[in-house]
């Protein structure tokens, strides 16, 4: 036969036990959100660093001859690491990871566009990026 002290104890430790199980789900639910609003922030972020890429371009392109300006673009997005590539007429930003991506078209362009200070300058109706 159990004893009434050890049925409170048996009862006591259930109780305890259910306690911990909903902490653990709502920490757990609580850290989803939260790398989900992570990954979109990274998504935004490459999304606003290529189409800042595009319109310095496209602003080039519409410019004067002679046009000449200086641009900066983050070092790192969130303390990350991440590359920027034109190839034929499209910006390619994406990071290290490769996690998150964008691909946006661009005019011609001599050039390359790199994180931190970048010139771009519109000479003989060509656009030169960092040359």
């Amino acid at each position: 036969m159990i004893t009434k002290k050890s049925q409170n104890a048996i009862e006591f430790i259930i109780l305890i036990g259910v306690a911990i199980f909903f902490f653990t789900l709502f920490f757990i639910a609580i850290n989803e959100s939260q790398s989900d609003e992570i990954k979109q922030k990274q998504t935004i972020y490459v999304q606003e660093i290529a189409f800042a890429i595009q319109d310095e371009i496209n602003l080039a392109q519409e410019a004067r001859e002679g046009y000449y300006r200086e641009f900066k673009i983050p070092e790192k997005i969130n303390g990350k690491d991440y590359n920027i590539s034109i190839i034929e007429e499209l910006v390619y930003v994406k990071t290290k990871d490769e996690k998150h991506a964008i691909a946006l078209p661009i005019p011609p362009v001599n050039g390359q566009a790199i994180p931190g200070n970048n010139i771009i300058k519109k000479m003989n109706k060509l656009i030169y990026l960092n040359l």
